[in-house]
C-alpha cells in the first residue's frame, strides 16, 4: 500500500517532468528560446517553413504536450525534413502514448 506521502512525491516528480500537462522549467525555457527566435529572427528570415503549423509552433506545442527531452526530439526530427525536397503540408504534434 502506498502512503500518501509517496504519492505526493510521484505527482511532485510527475509534475517536473511535464507528465501532468504541464511542462517542466527546463521545457519552459526551451519554449522562451523558441518564443524569442519567432520574434527576433524569424521576421529576417521571412515565411520559409513547408509545413502548418510551422516548425517552431509545432516545437512549442510538443514541448508542452511531451516534456523537454521528447519534445526536443520532436522538434529536431520535424525541423530535419523541413528542406526544399519535402513536400511540406499538415503535420501536427503526435499525441501520447499512454
Amino acid at each position: 500500500m502506498t502512503s500518501p506521502s509517496d504519492k505526493a512525491g510521484h505527482a511532485r516528480r510527475a509534475r517536473r517532468s511535464g507528465r501532468l500537462g504541464q511542462p517542466s522549467l527546463a521545457a519552459l525555457a526551451a519554449i522562451a528560446l523558441v518564443r524569442l527566435y519567432q520574434k527576433a529572427l524569424s521576421p529576417w528570415l521571412g515565411q520559409r517553413c513547408r509545413f502548418h503549423p510551422t516548425c517552431s509552433h509545432y516545437c512549442i506545442e510538443a514541448l508542452q504536450q511531451h516534456g523537454m527531452v521528447h519534445g526536443l526530439w520532436l522538434g529536431f526530427k520535424r525541423i530535419c525534413k523541413c528542406h526544399p525536397f519535402h513536400s511540406g503540408g499538415f503535420d501536427p504534434v503526435p499525441g501520447r502514448k499512454k
